[in-house]
């Protein structure tokens, strides 16, 4: 499942537990300073969502609980898998040791800053 950033995917896979895993729908943002990934899984609350990095790597996973009346039962449901796997090579010059990640409404987003060797800086000039 792994896939670089900045490609496009999408759709159901096979997971480690030969169980499928949706892969969720993802927006890669770049600016001067990291990147910002926004993942979209709906019904995933933080307690069910594991998000990991290393130095080069980025696993997003998360199981979505679908919360039924009291004494109801679902007899049909477009989405059959609650689970939500995704994961990501990542670049050398990204810090993962300063990763931020949030989750609201459905969507979890992902900040890695640059390292601050690969930030543009601003250059002082000065008057001879």
């Amino acid at each position: 499942m792994n896939q670089e950033i900045g490609r496009a995917g999408s759709g159901e896979q096979k997971g480690r537990d030969d169980q499928y895993v949706l892969r969720p729908a993802v927006d890669v943002f770049e600016d001067a300073h990291g990147l910002t990934v926004q993942a979209d899984m709906p019904g995933v609350s933080k307690e069910r969502l594991n998000v990991q990095a290393d130095r080069n790597s980025l696993v997003i996973e998360g199981e979505a609980t679908l919360d039924m009346p009291a004494g109801m039962e679902a007899i049909y449901a477009d989405v059959q898998v609650t689970r939500y796997g995704r994961s990501f090579v990542l670049s050398g010059e990204l810090d993962t040791d300063a990763i931020d990640a949030k989750l609201k409404d459905g969507v979890l987003t992902i900040r890695i800053p640059k390292r601050r060797e690969y930030r543009p800086r601003k250059v002082e000039v000065r008057t001879a």
